[in-house]
């Protein structure tokens, strides 16, 4: 996606704050600047993120509050675009976000209101099973894995989207070959963006692609329930979440905000690799989320030219893992320049080259995961009552 052009003279920090210096807390009488309601104030060539913080017991009212913060910073000249959320937080309570998302010029996305744990289907409810994929560590192909998982299960016939969660690197606009902003018909919930018959949605679509996100942990929570709640994702079989590496705030809102299906670990064969993946691995079975199993990626090298295979991370490591905790072993994927290539150019390998041994593996994965999660499904909606009205 090419990224804007810088403006020739960008807001400074100052400036922001004395045009939120003008915006006032209804309730208080006062501006949200000094009553030190605005956090986190990131600035960098036009492009605006801060965070308000509120009382939790007013959150839900102060939606109005957000987006009158976001028309005055972006009435400012020199400013490309605007994200702002709303943050609460109770005393001796896990934080509440409230926020929402603000784009570039005179367009922003209203949030739905406080989050409710008790109310996580409601965040996406057309969607019969989310499976996460997740890492201890970055650098093992997580995404490359999550987006060739999500082509594989579409060539299954199923209707797929994919959500990239990873908030400070996301890969999915580049990978699926998507470049753009979504559109909104009514200014407040987002069209998914779409390439190869599947639904897509990643913070990537609606910054810079050279932007850094420097956010903290609750605004990053707010974008990632914004990108599930007000989204129109429509009827799917299954979504595949594409989660940032290790076991932070992204990862505990999607296992305590939606009802996930299961989650999918990749590791390449090292032994620190495999510590890592252990890490996440426990992380979901003690928030009480399925583990699907185990992929081992980058597991051998074949040299295109003489055929020579050789373990560069060694070799089985994760197989051993998986066979060592009582989860499947999903497969084995090779270090193959073919299959970095096309991610990279846009068209990864299950759609490039369907016929391709590396493409008929990742189909084996996606046979197996679907395979576990379509019995539940059936076996849950066997159980459902049935009503007969006389």
């Amino acid at each position: 996606m090419a990224a804007e052009a810088p403006p020739a003279s960008a807001p400074t920090s100052a400036q922001i704050l004395a045009a939120l210096a003008r915006v006032i807390d209804p309730e208080r009488g006062q501006d949200i600047v000094s009553l030190g309601m605005v956090q986190g104030l990131a600035a960098k060539d036009g492009h605006v993120a801060f965070s308000i913080e509120v009382d939790a017991a007013r959150g839900a009212k102060l939606e109005p509050l957000r987006r009158e913060a976001e028309k005055a910073v972006d009435a400012l000249p020199g400013v490309l675009s605007v994200t702002a959320v709303l943050t609460a937080e109770k005393a001796g309570a896990a934080p509440r976000q409230t926020g929402g998302h603000g784009h570039a010029h005179g367009h922003s996305h209203s949030p739905a209101g406080g989050a409710q744990a008790a109310g996580a289907k409601a965040l996406i409810p057309g969607v019969r099973a989310i499976i996460a994929v997740a890492s201890g560590k970055g650098g093992v192909g997580k995404s490359t894995t999550a987006v060739n998982l999500a082509l594989a299960l579409k060539a299954k016939g199923l209707k797929v989207g994919l959500l990239d969660a990873d908030i400070y690197g996301p890969s999915q606009p580049r990978m699926m070959g998507i470049t753009g902003r979504p559109k909104s018909l009514d200014g407040k919930i987002m069209q998914p963006m779409e390439n190869y018959g599947i639904k897509c949605m990643s913070i990537g679509f609606l910054l810079p692609e050279e932007q850094p996100i420097i956010w903290r942990g609750p605004m990053v929570m707010g974008a990632l329930e914004q990108m599930m709640r007000d989204v129109a994702w429509g009827e799917l079989d299954v979504m595949v979440v594409d989660l940032p590496p290790g076991t932070g705030d992204a990862q505990l809102t999607m296992a305590q905000r939606v009802p996930l299906a299961g989650a999918v670990i990749v590791s390449t064969p090292q032994d620190i690799a495999l510590l890592d993946a252990r890490k996440g691995l426990n992380m979901f079975r003690k928030v009480d989320v399925p583990v699907l199993g185990i992929v081992e990626n980058m597991s051998y090298f074949s040299c295109p030219n003489c055929g020579h295979r050789t373990d560069i991370f060694a070799h089985g490591g994760a197989r051993r893992e998986a066979e060592k905790l009582g989860v499947p072993f999903l497969g084995e994927i090779p270090l193959d320049i073919a299959i970095r290539e096309t991610s990279d150019g846009g068209r990864p390998i299950v759609v490039s080259d369907p016929a391709s041994p590396h493409s008929q593996a990742y189909r084996a994965i996606a046979d197996a995961v679907w395979g576990q999660i379509e019995g539940k499904l059936k076996s849950a909606e066997r159980a459902a009552p049935r009503i007969v009205i006389r």
